[in-house]
């Protein structure tokens, strides 16, 4: 691809990927393309009164194929002020605040999106997902106030938009948002062959979630070996989550110790977890049982809750009851399981001998 006037080329990515120390597949290069058009468009373009904003790029594939690392490549370098970049839950739960101060006025949610965005241009969204019905409908709501306020969206996500909210009963939800996304981005698959978040480049330093360990079954050698020590009764509190709270086995300063029946099995969303991982940034849950014997909300708590810890970068420990793979083979599992399984891999197993060296 030839070089554009601001000096976009491929190579920003090639660069990138060499200096994480992995070379790009067909499908990674593939979207960097369509990502190094997007940044020469909307570098060039003036946010003139009445003037379209450049077409967005919405990549979805498989846990682990490089789609975060594409978006945060894109958005470190393409020189455009008015940005932003986040998780999109996170944003989210701050839409939630916004709109709930404007519910009654005619055109809340488009004044929420100028509250929190102001005169952003250029919004990159990562784990873009739908599973709870009620989030639907608002967040096509979202969507559509940041296209109309004329701001260029880039998302990751592991679905396709007609694949968000997959649960049959309440996919009709969704349809209208899958529609937005198909009408106003391109859509591009990245699904190479290779899931890069199990290889690390020899040297680099582990991030703090992946300092944290999977231990089964939990015995007091093990919980010593990962530097834990068991809460005793009297370290039992209820922590605050606005209106209501969940009790935690211990709190000692900015680590919290929960148990997974108070956690995963209460009425939790994403937004009380992104709560939760601001006030700690060291995690232990314990009593994690093989999630095909929960209940299907519980599991997929368990999974949102996996999700907000590693991408807030908090270091967690799970106590569990099985193997890693144990507890998280079956039926009844979370649409993203595998997303899930792709993040505990990240996890050190401290289990008995045979089977920690099984799974290495």
């Amino acid at each position: 691809m030839a070089g554009t006037p601001h000096g976009w080329t491929p190579e920003v990515f090639r660069v990138a990927a060499r200096t994480a120390g992995f070379d790009m597949d067909a499908s990674q290069d593939a979207a960097a393309a369509r990502l190094v058009r997007l940044g020469d468009e909307i570098s060039r373009r003036r946010p003139l009164f009445g003037r379209s904003a450049p077409r967005g790029v919405y990549i979805w594939g498989p846990v682990g194929r490089g789609k975060s690392w594409l978006a945060d490549t894109f958005y470190a370098a393409v020189p455009v002020a008015g940005k932003r970049r986040t998780h999109f839950h996170e944003f989210f739960r701050e839409f939630h605040r916004r709109y709930a101060a404007h519910r009654h006025e005619k055109h809340a949610g488009d004044r929420a999106v100028r509250e929190l965005l102001g005169d952003c241009r250029l919004v990159c969204f990562d784990e873009f997902h739908v599973h709870d019905p009620g989030d639907a409908t608002i967040m096509a709501r979202v969507v559509h106030s940041l296209l109309g306020q004329r701001i260029t969206l880039v998302a990751t996500s592991n679905y396709p938009p007609t694949g968000l909210l997959p649960n049959p009963l309440f996919h009709h939800l969704v349809e209208p948002l899958a529609a937005t996304l198909h009408r106003s981005l391109d859509i591009v698959e990245v699904a190479g062959p290779r899931d890069y978040r199990r290889a690390r480049r020899p040297g680099t330093p582990a991030a703090e979630f992946e300092r944290g360990g999977y231990l089964w079954p939990g015995t007091g050698d093990q919980l010593a070996r990962a530097g834990l020590v068991s809460p005793a009764p009297a370290e039992q509190q209820r922590v605050r989550l606005g209106a209501r709270a969940v009790t935690a086995r211990a709190v000692r300063g900015d680590a919290v110790w929960f148990d997974f029946a108070d956690l995963c099995d209460g009425p939790y969303s994403t937004i009380d977890y992104l709560s939760l991982a601001d006030r700690f940034r060291d995690w232990t849950l314990s009593g994690l049982p093989p999630l095909s014997t929960t209940g299907r909300d519980a599991a997929q708590r368990f999974a949102n809750l996996v999700d907000v810890l590693c991408d807030r970068d908090r270091r967690l420990h799970l106590v569990a009851a099985v193997p890693r793979t144990v507890c998280l083979t079956g039926d009844r599992l979370p649409p993203d399981i595998q997303r899930t399984a792709s993040r505990l891999a990240l996890l050190p197993e401290i289990g008995t001998a045979p089977a920690a060296v099984a799974d290495q």
